[in-house]
């Protein structure tokens, strides 16, 4: 209501004056004070009644245009009754918005349809000449045939990567629950990593333990490689061990530099790379953050702890505590 008098303030003032020149009117006629303050105070009166109802109207609107704010569609259905023409004005104005916007919309999801139908096509096309490289490394037997092997792996999981940041853009992203066994989940992604972790000479500490989980494979199977793929990376003595306890806690232990504590709260961050982000020019700090966005749509909670120079655990808690949505 102050913001409405506010801006009605030129018509108070309006009044104002026209009430003194109707007092000094009166005054040099010498007429009567009574005979200036009753029709004065009725003028008022009716003054104060428009300005109440047009308060009260400017209020509801406020309150209905506040309301519109939060919803995404339709919202030229739920404005008010328009009393003016100007009210009819903004109308027509937010309808022609609404339906530019609607068209960028539509416009923006085919793009990213297309998008992610090129992706995924070219990953799948880039996997054939990536597996028949691989097939003629294996005939060789020498350590040039092992350095390419391991570029390889890397060039594979990059692209594996590409194609996870665009589908967790999408709204179309496919989940499949299901009880999947851990130890074959956890075993194929050792079988990824088998060449580095001897190119390194690194120790590799897994005990099977024919557990389950509630969870949806392929995703889960990408997020224990990103993590494996860092051990290895920021490892160069030592090794790695992974375990599962018996309430469904995957860890994956590292010796290696560790995380500054500074730097830990924010690993999952996107392109946040940390200390040893920033001296290894090619990490892009994009990894830990599809692993943290894929854990939340799947339900998994994932969290690190870290000792600068004793090396690095990630934890991938697997109960599912909630209903998930696929």
């Amino acid at each position: 209501m102050i913001q409405y008098l506010k801006e009605r303030r030129v018509a108070l003032i309006v009044y104002l004056c026209c009430a003194c020149i109707y007092f000094a009117t009166f005054a040099l006629y010498h007429f009567p004070l009574e005979a200036v303050l009753y029709p004065t105070l009725i003028c008022g009166l009716v003054l104060a009644a428009v300005f109440l109802l047009g308060g009260l109207r400017f209020r509801k609107k406020h309150e209905e245009l506040v309301k519109l704010q939060s919803l995404p569609d339709h919202l030229e259905e739920s404005l008010s009754k328009y009393h003016d023409q100007t009210d009819r004005d903004y109308g027509e104005l937010i309808r022609m918005i609404l339906e530019q916007a609607a068209e960028e919309r539509l416009d923006h999801q085919r793009k990213m349809s297309d998008s992610i139908d090129y992706f995924t096509t070219w990953v799948h096309q880039i996997k054939t000449p990536i597996a028949s490289m691989r097939l003629r490394l294996q005939a060789e037997d020498g350590r040039l045939s092992g350095v390419l092997s391991e570029d390889l792996i890397r060039i594979e999981q990059y692209v594996e990567m590409a194609l996870t940041y665009i589908r967790l853009g999408s709204e179309s992203t496919d989940y499949v629950f299901r009880e999947c066994s851990l130890d074959s989940v956890i075993k194929g992604c050792i079988r990824k990593f088998a060449g580095q972790f001897i190119g390194k000479n690194l120790s590799l500490h897994y005990e099977e333990t024919e557990l389950t989980a509630l969870t949806d494979e392929k995703w889960l199977a990408f997020v224990i490689e990103q993590l494996l793929s860092n051990a290895v990376k920021y490892t160069e003595s030592g090794g790695v061990s992974i375990e599962v306890s018996e309430d469904l806690v995957l860890s994956i232990r590292d010796t290696g530099y560790g995380i500054a504590a500074e730097d830990l709260p924010r690993i999952f961050e996107r392109g946040y790379t940390g200390f040893h982000g920033r001296e290894d020019k090619r990490a892009s700090g994009i990894g830990l953050f599809l692993c943290k966005q894929i854990c939340d749509r799947i339900g998994t909670k994932i969290r690190a702890e870290s000792v600068v120079g004793e090396g690095t655990t990630m934890y991938l808690d697997l109960k599912q505590e909630k209903t998930v949505h696929e």
